[in-house]
């Protein structure tokens, strides 16, 4: 039997690039070589190059430091109607897009690979390009009968032509705020801000991610996180998990989540039954509201009344072994490389 030959995509220009270069060193260490053969393609951060990557790369962190796409790697020639190192084609059957935000995660590649006619995992470009919208995806949720945070939307053509007026829209809602790119993600670009004085520069700061920020009221209440996978055609979620985060951190930022080592899971999450099952129907329910296809990571606030708030659906989220997503889907006996596996075979069986 011919092996089915997988691209791997990592890096890409999103403020990501490290995260999904450690994503896609996963996948390649738990992948089943007797059924498929990985190529995994890196798309660098300045220029946007497709290049081959070194047998020999290493995908993980060390000392602290985050795994690259060398720019000076073998150039892959892309177009619509196939593929080629120096003047040698070669094919793909499916594309795994291991990309996190914005060049990867929002509809971009997935357009590609639509118009190249290339079976590909995940969400298609609708559902990716909102989610990753979170300005676009809150409406949504809050159209299917979740819960939001409230807050605000502000463009940078906005806050070039009036900042009085966005300053004072912002700081009409109640403190604390967290000021975020609408299109970013790993927390890259947000501030926690605890009085308007401290407004300007946390919207500059999301600026430099994006071209509109949203602002939000803080939300008291537990991370809890939930893993929806789909399998056979039919939507599984998992048993809902609780991020722990370190007193001396903020918030759930970037150094939190992959350098510090200062978060603890709790899977299943230490909360009611009841809250455990209505946060599982409404990570299917935000699955399904967005038209979400392959997975998706779903993340909430619980809060000490007992409501429940969406934060925000991750189309693709952080995917190494120790990732949330793999650890919440363990727990309903579904192993890392049964997984990668499963999202294969959707992929490969689904019509776009």
């Amino acid at each position: 039997m011919n092996k089915i030959v997988v691209g791997i995509l990592c890096g890409g220009r999103s403020s990501e690039h490290e995260i999904s270069c450690i994503s896609a060193g996963g996948i390649l260490s738990a992948i089943d070589r007797d059924r498929y053969e990985p190529v995994v393609i890196g798309i660098t951060r300045t220029a946007g190059r497709w290049v081959l990557m070194p047998k020999d790369f290493n995908y993980s962190i060390v000392a602290g430091v985050l795994p690259n796409v060398p720019e000076d790697a073998p150039e892959i020639n892309t177009d619509i109607h196939g593929f080629s190192i120096n003047g040698k084609a070669f094919a793909l059957d499916l594309i795994f897009p291991m990309l996190h935000g914005p060049f990867g995660e929002d509809g971009t590649v997935q357009g590609f690979c639509e118009i190249a006619n290339i079976a590909y995992v995940g969400s298609g470009v609708l559902a990716s390009a909102v989610a990753m919208d979170k300005s676009f995806a809150k409406p949504i949720f809050a159209a299917a009968g979740m819960k939001v945070a409230e807050g605000i939307v502000i463009s940078r053509d906005q806050w070039m032509r009036n900042r009085s007026a966005c300053e004072t829209l912002a700081s009409g809602l109640s403190f604390p705020v967290f000021v975020k790119p609408a299109r970013g993600g790993s927390s890259r670009g947000t501030t926690k801000v605890k009085k308007s004085a401290e407004l300007a520069a946390a919207i500059e700061e999301g600026f430099s991610f994006d071209t509109k920020v949203m602002v939000e009221e803080a939300v008291v209440g537990r991370e809890i996180e939930c893993a929806v996978l789909e399998v056979d055609g039919k939507i599984i979620t998992s048993q809902p998990g609780e991020v722990v985060i370190d007193s001396k951190f903020e918030f759930y930022d970037f150094e939190a989540k992959y350098l510090d080592g200062a978060t603890t899971a709790i899977i299943p999450a230490d909360i009611a039954n009841d809250a455990r099952t209505e946060i599982s129907r409404q990570a299917a329910l935000a699955f399904k509201s967005l038209g979400c296809s392959g997975l998706a990571r779903v993340d909430f606030f619980y809060c000490p009344d007992g409501s429940i708030v969406i934060n925000e659906l991750n189309t693709m989220p952080g995917f190494t072994p120790s990732s949330m997503f793999p650890r919440l889907m363990a727990q309903s006996d579904i192993t890392y490389s049964q997984i990668i596996d499963e999202l294969m075979k959707s992929a490969l069986s689904r019509k776009n």
